[in-house]
């Protein structure tokens, strides 16, 4: 259900493997899109013979989708979220229906996004629907992770954090550039290789191994000057994420200057 980014990205993933991929829309417009990407838009009749359905939809409609579906669909039709905060229980699960969340970890912002090497996170409690989300998984080269409902906000903030938090950070780092003076263009011209570079070090060596930087080295006044040189929010923001750069470089430094780089980074 739906012709938006995430469902034209799934639905392109898993028909290029072979599953039979029909697309419900809500409107004419939502139909024109599904045949633009060479999907099949789906009949009643298609409905009546589904054994699963994702709900690529916004997640403040999923309720209600989900609710208009079951009206409309044979109860051994699975209805599957795709969102990351939303529990099972935004899904109706009236009459027995298997429920359940399929949410890849992949910033899809086109339809025509590959989803390859990236994860996703499950979520159910039927045996067989859990089965035919890993086989989907699978087929589409997603890494499968289970997610526990109970701790299913954690999960999400985790993703948020590593994505848009990711771009939130970028802006910052673009503050501090514009603090010296290059405008902003510039800042994020230079800065994007130098992000790439760092996720490339990290993906060979782990966290520790790829965290660079003053930190690191123990340099506690070049640290300071960066606090003392920055806008306040964005020194606020350095001085939290020096703090966990100190966690993580800790057993890398000698003990006095890892004290003086806990003084310097304290509250205030």
């Amino acid at each position: 259900m739906g012709s938006g980014r995430l469902g034209g990205a799934l639905g392109l993933a898993l028909q290029a493997q072979g599953w039979p991929v029909r697309v419900a829309s809500r409107d004419a417009e939502g139909q024109r899109r599904t045949r633009a990407l060479g999907l099949a838009p789906a009949t009643e009749d298609d409905l009546k013979k589904a054994r699963l359905c994702l709900l690529c939809v916004p997640d403040a409609a999923v309720p209600a989708v989900s609710r208009e579906l079951a009206t409309r669909l044979p109860r051994t039709v699975a209805l599957v979220h795709t969102a990351g905060a939303l529990p099972l229980t935004a899904v109706d699960a009236s009459r027995g229906r298997a429920v359940g969340s399929f949410h890849p970890l992949c910033a899809v912002s086109s339809p025509r996004d590959s989803l390859t090497g990236h994860a996703v996170a499950l979520s159910t409690r039927s045996p067989a629907l859990r089965g035919v989300l890993r086989r989907m998984a699978e087929d589409v080269e997603l890494h499968a992770l289970d997610v526990p409902e109970s701790r299913r906000a954690a999960y999400h903030a985790g993703a948020v954090l590593s994505a848009g938090g990711l771009v939130a950070l970028a802006d910052a780092a673009v503050t501090a550039l514009g603090a010296a003076g290059i405008a902003r263009d510039d800042a994020l011209a230079a800065l994007l290789p130098l992000m790439r570079s760092a996720l490339r070090g990290v993906e060979a060596r782990g966290l520790s191994g790829g965290l660079t930087g003053p930190v690191v080295r123990g340099d506690t006044a070049v640290v300071a000057a960066h606090l003392a040189a920055l806008p306040p929010d964005v020194a606020q923001l350095h001085r939290l994420l020096s703090r966990r750069a100190l966690g993580l470089a800790s057993e890398k430094l000698r003990p006095e200057s890892r004290a003086a780089l806990a003084r310097l980074l304290a509250d205030d």
